[in-house]
């Protein structure tokens, strides 16, 4: 809505008449019992000075004036589809809450690009923490710190946890990660800049794993073309973070360290052959 539409609303609700109570209930039965639409217009125009005074209550989460009016006319209409005269409540008395719940959902919803939570609870939350903090941070026992979010968290039945995080939500608005980090132009960083990782891509993570799977396989698949004493010389040479040495594999065996050297020379010669011919199988 621009401004020229939302002043021209405004006027058009300030300049409508008020409804007395025996007039609204006439408009309400007509409504209710014959679905008429000029009385359903009439106890909505009537009110629209509702849904403006409630509007400038929510201002301060900086959302378009115009945007506000027109979400609470929203809830407006639905009170007027939804409300029972014989209950004998007067209309503002019950458009109050439609009106303010829409506009409650709104902000919500556009507030911020991250949404937080929409239990009762954390609504309760969102749009009383700046007045709860306002008060209990006056006169001589000011609480801050942990001291004010458990104060507030007792208040409003939630998390020490819930109100810190809340808090600090409501302290800055969002901030796009191709903004600027200064006011020099175009030829400055933006915040993206400084979230680059050195981390390998997922892809490349996939693709290692399974190239560590496949030759994990085909190295199982070798060892077992070698003999007993084959396969622990290279388990102890080749496959442990710090090898054994030449002399005390020599001496759990009972041979020489240069027999030791040869059996594990023609052990990797095998190693090779079997590799080379199960990686070419693969390929083929």
């Amino acid at each position: 809505m621009d401004d020229k539409a939302r002043r021209s609303m405004i006027n058009a609700a300030m300049a409508a008449p008020y409804l007395e109570r025996a007039e609204e209930l006439e408009l309400a039965q007509r409504w209710r019992n014959n679905h008429d639409q000029d009385a359903m217009h009439r106890i909505t125009v009537a009110h629209m000075r509702l849904v403006i005074s409630m509007a400038s209550r929510f201002r301060h989460f900086g959302l378009s004036m115009g945007d506000l009016i027109q979400e609470g006319h929203v809830g407006l209409l639905e009170a007027a589809a939804r409300f029972e005269p014989e209950r004998e409540v007067r209309f503002s008395t019950y458009a109050t809450w439609w009106i303010r719940a829409s506009m409650q959902d709104y902000i919500l919803r556009n507030w911020s690009i991250v949404r937080g939570g929409t239990s009762s609870a954390q609504k309760a939350l969102f749009f009383n923490l700046r007045r709860l903090r306002a008060r209990l941070a006056r006169g001589d026992n000011m609480l801050t710190g942990p001291a004010l979010y458990k104060e507030i968290s007792s208040e409003l039945g939630v998390s020490e946890a819930d109100v810190a995080l809340m808090d600090s939500r409501l302290s800055s608005p969002d901030s796009s990660l191709n903004a600027p980090m200064n006011d020099e132009g175009s030829g400055s960083a933006d915040r993206m800049d400084f979230l680059i990782s050195d981390a390998p891509l997922p892809d490349e993570i996939v693709g290692e794993t399974i190239d560590v799977e496949r030759r994990s396989g085909w190295l199982h698949k070798a060892l077992g073309v070698l003999n007993d004493r084959e396969r622990q010389i290279i388990a102890e040479r080749r496959l442990q973070d710090e090898g054994a040495t030449l002399e005390s594999l020599g001496e759990a065996l009972g041979i020489s360290k240069e027999r030791v050297r040869q059996i594990e020379s023609r052990a990797l010669e095998k190693l090779r052959v079997a590799l080379v011919s199960g990686s070419s199988a693969f390929l083929a």
